[in-house]
């Protein structure tokens, strides 16, 4: 499938989840003329990171329910240095006992709320995975065989993401449906919503759920107002599928996207495949098909068997 030019994109803190990896198999999809680029569930911003950095976007609007999280994101681009130095005290007071230090931040963050923990607390967890309790509190592990991402890579990686997107975006923590909103017609926004089989468990990887059936009846609401949008939702790993595909009535032109073998699949020991389902807004297929530019490129990608069902 052909791709973006590669080119040493940054990252901000590790993330279960990022489409880091496949971010340049959904940089083709985007029009020539994007204004501002929305993500109402952004987590670590992939997508938009790696939009900035190839120039497909002139704004950006970052959005996620999880606060504390876009108050990070708030440090990021408006205090970078304060947030790398903190980050380096945390890294260094860790030793020699990492485990109790990282309870000990963990316990003070769940009453504070403060970014500079969360930060550590994302660098140390297990494979960067998310994790929170019912009533809403950071109960994922340490991976205690790793210090976390060094100091030195962390401030390269901060102040290189500070740099794409700072004063340039706008950072929010509301529900995604008024975040989409502000979408105007040569916006574009890309959407990574909880997935279907992580939302309402006992094990929650999010702040809050987001069900199969509220969500298609926003994407509905969208089709009417013509907005252009891109989603991750959903995909298979070897022959287990993680939830159904969105309405047909939807009319979303439907990709399919080979991100590799999965990390859990390699722990076991087996070779399964992870293919991520990519829906496209009719708008924005309407869109480019119409695009001058992007045209030629993109009938091409429609070829493709490695792109579409």
């Amino acid at each position: 499938m052909k791709t973006v030019k590669a080119i040493n994109v940054p990252h901000p803190f590790p993330y279960q989840g990022s489409k880091r990896g496949i971010a340049k198999y959904i940089l083709p999809y985007f029009p020539s003329d994007v204004q501002c680029l929305i993500e109402p569930f952004c987590g670590a911003g992939a997508v938009s990171i790696a939009a900035a950095a190839h120039g497909l976007a002139k704004q950006f609007a970052l959005n996620d329910l999880n606060k504390p999280l876009m108050d990070l994101w708030s440090e990021i681009l408006e205090r970078p240095r304060v947030l790398c130095d903190e980050y380096e005290k945390q890294w260094l007071e860790q030793f020699p006992d990492q485990k109790t230090y990282f309870f000990k931040v963990r316990n003070e963050f769940n009453k504070r709320h403060d970014p500079y923990q969360l930060l550590y607390l994302l660098a140390r967890i297990v494979k960067g995975s998310v994790r929170y309790s019912s009533d809403g509190q950071f109960n994922q592990s340490a991976d205690n065989r790793r210090s976390g991402m060094r100091p030195d890579t962390m401030r390269q990686n901060i102040f290189g993401v500070s740099a794409l997107l700072s004063k340039k975006t706008i950072i929010t923590a509301v529900d995604f449906r008024k975040t989409v909103k502000i979408a105007k017609k040569n916006d574009l926004i890309y959407m990574d919503p909880p997935y279907q089989g992580t939302s309402f468990t006992r094990d929650h990887r999010y702040f809050n759920g987001l069900s199969y059936e509220e969500f298609a009846e926003a994407l509905s609401l969208m089709n009417e107002l013509n907005l252009s949008y891109i989603i991750s939702y959903d995909g298979i790993t070897g022959e287990k599928a993680h939830g159904k595909l969105l309405p047909t009535s939807l009319n979303l032109k439907y990709l399919k996207i080979y991100a590799g073998r999965s990390s859990q699949a390699t722990l076991l020991g087996n070779n399964y495949e992870t293919i991520e389902s990519l829906y496209l807004s009719p708008s924005l297929v309407q869109r480019l098909e119409s695009d001058k530019t992007s045209i030629r490129r993109y009938r091409a990608l429609e070829q493709q068997e490695i792109a579409f069902a």
